[in-house]
């Protein structure tokens, strides 16, 4: 399976990078491709090395304006024009997303992913990786969405919620054989 995972390029402390680590190389060890934003900074960095230390393959999308900050040696490395194009190529390179933590960039990507399953242009399976309860707002405000009609089907079917990495690989690879 190809897992696009949408995160931050930022270094950030243990309680973020050690989950990161640790889904990336869940990836790896269960034979899954990472599809990512091919960033060699940060958390993509960082789930990247979890990947290759669990001897997956990495699909890497960046954009012209981040190309120097692109890992070498990938399987894979396409350079898109501008961030329209990456988030399409990352969706149309991937089987499911996971939503790991990040700033602006990751939750345009977010709800960009979660607009097409709720206008019925994607059926992927979407995760929300809620690590160290930094999506529990977000995740309230889903609620709230849904609870006053603004969401026209049921959460559930838009994304699940996973509080460790273990749990949303499991979600995704239950998913994909039910498919």
């Amino acid at each position: 399976m190809r897992i696009c995972v949408f995160l931050s390029a930022a270094d950030l402390d243990d309680r973020y990078t050690g989950p990161a680590r640790d889904f990336g190389k869940l990836i790896g060890e269960g034979g899954h491709a990472l599809v990512w934003g091919g960033s060699d900074t940060g958390l993509m960095k960082v789930v990247a090395d979890g990947v290759e230390e669990g001897g997956g393959k990495l699909i890497g999308v960046t954009v012209e304006f981040l190309a120097n900050k692109a890992r070498p040696g990938v399987d894979e490395m396409v350079v898109a024009a501008d961030l329209a194009e990456r988030k399409r190529l990352l969706l149309e390179k991937a089987d499911a997303v996971v939503i790991m933590v990040g700033g602006t960039g990751t939750l345009d990507e977010a709800t960009e992913i979660l607009e097409l399953k709720k206008h019925g242009r994607t059926d992927k399976p979407v995760v929300l990786l809620n690590t160290a309860g930094f999506y529990d707002g977000l995740e309230e405000q889903f609620r709230r969405m849904a609870a006053e009609g603004f969401l026209p089907r049921p959460l559930p079917e838009l994304m699940h919620v996973a509080a460790e990495p273990a749990d949303a690989l499991a979600y995704l690879e239950a998913a994909r054989r039910t498919r």
